[in-house]
């Protein structure tokens, strides 16, 4: 695992990145801590905060692996900042620093539902969620159907004219029960900037798939 994707933290991403992916899911792998930071570097150049604590929960927002279909994936966050805690105060950071951390972190999952309330918990979300949109954010719903043993699409009624949308039968509904929606959540304005430029290419990609089948 490279540290240097992370910098200028090398170091601690040393430290953390051993205890940072848990299980063997392609879509929450270190390739998607990487983005994250990335992401959150950018948007960070305009919007500030705090860029330790921000790449810290950039490597730890996964730590703990929940499936997309397990009963208990609302808690996948909280269980993440839980374990980030506990090991940010083995390594002697202060108890405020720890808390800055965890709020990010729980409040980084669209599933949980939590409003994040400072500057880092919202460029975390937003890094998290332009993952999950563009050519990326494709290539990570058919991944993740797969997982599930879902179908790429309906051969019957690929759009859901004439049927409820399903995503948990068919990859391309994902796209509209969820991830069109998501630019609307953005946080910040960087954010949000980023995320309607990859919601075109999403829609464009959907056009395209669905013209070829």
């Amino acid at each position: 695992m490279t540290s240097s994707a992370f910098a200028p933290f090398d170091d601690l991403a040393s430290t953390l990145l051993p205890h940072a992916v848990s299980g063997d899911d392609g879509s929450h792998d270190v390739s998607h801590l990487q983005r994250v930071w990335k992401n959150a570097a950018t948007i960070a150049v305009t919007e500030g905060g705090d860029l330790e604590v921000l790449v810290t929960a950039a490597l730890l927002h996964d730590c703990v692996a929940v499936e997309k279909n397990a009963p208990n994936r609302a808690q996948a966050s909280l269980l993440a900042a839980d374990k980030a805690a506990r090991l940010l105060a083995d390594l002697g950071w202060s108890a405020d620093r720890v808390a800055q951390v965890h709020h990010a972190i729980v409040a980084h999952s669209f599933s949980a539902g939590i409003t994040p309330t400072t500057v880092e918990a919202r460029i975390l979300q937003d890094a998290d969620r332009l993952d999950a949109i563009g050519m990326v954010g494709a290539a990570r719903c058919f991944y993740i159907a797969g997982r599930m043993g879902s179908g790429l699409y309906d051969p019957v009624d690929p759009k859901a004219e004439a049927r409820p949308l399903d995503d948990k039968r068919f990859a391309i509904d994902h796209f509209e029960v969820k991830l069109f929606g998501l630019v609307e959540g953005f946080q910040t304005v960087t954010g949000r900037r980023l995320a309607v430029g990859r919601q075109q290419k999403l829609r464009r990609f959907l056009d395209e798939f669905l013209d070829e089948i």
